[in-house]
Order: C-alpha cells, then sequence, then structure tokens
C-alpha cells in the first residue's frame, strides 16, 4: 500500500501522451544506463544517485542487474521518491524523465 508521501509526489508527476514518450525515447536510444539496480535493491543511495542524475540529465536510463521480477514496482517506487516520470521500461532497462525546473534548462521541448 502506498503511504501518503508517494501519494503526494504521484500527485507531481507530469502525464506523458504517446507524441512526448516518444520523443523521450528517441532521445534515450543511444543513453548508456546510469544507474544500476544490484543485489542490494533500491537503497537510498540509489535513490540518491537517481535524483542527482536527473537533475543533471533530465532523462536517464536504469538497469535492472537483479530483482528484474519485480523491476515495475521498483520502477514506480524509484519514480515516487525521485518525483520523475515513467517514460517506458525496455527489457530490464527503465526511462525515466524529469523535467528541469527552471525553463532556460530545459532540454526537450514537450
Amino acid at each position: 500500500m502506498l503511504n501518503i508521501t508517494i501519494l503526494v509526489k504521484i500527485a507531481h508527476m507530469i502525464e506523458l501522451n504517446s507524441k512526448q514518450r516518444k520523443i523521450l525515447e528517441k532521445a534515450a536510444h543511444d543513453l548508456q544506463p546510469i544507474v544500476i539496480i544490484g543485489g542490494a535493491g533500491l537503497t537510498d543511495g540509489v535513490v540518491q544517485m537517481t535524483a542527482d542524475s536527473l537533475a543533471a540529465h533530465e532523462l536517464i536510463k536504469v538497469k535492472y542487474n537483479e530483482y528484474k521480477d519485480e523491476k515495475k514496482e521498483l520502477t514506480t517506487d524509484l519514480c515516487a521518491r525521485t518525483d520523475a516520470t515513467l517514460v517506458r521500461i525496455i527489457g530490464n532497462v527503465a526511462i525515466l524523465y524529469k523535467e528541469a525546473e527552471k525553463k532556460e534548462d530545459r532540454k526537450f521541448k514537450l
């Protein structure tokens, strides 16, 4: 069950339409995964690394080396904890997007 903090963060995530998803998927095609989910799972360090990477790049890939069966739930939790939006999960890689706070810093015009 989701706690109230996660519900509040979910409310702040943006909804992407199919055209916006395609734009972001195309942009993510050549990206290498920045965050790797390994044996330790979704630790506070992984969440912080994801938040920092999203702040720097807006669009990142997260690879699941472990917990492949739980990747949907873990990705939902990771998005909620970092205020990111899930673009898509392809295989064992999730593409996450978080719009830059300052309009002039945004790399994607959605």
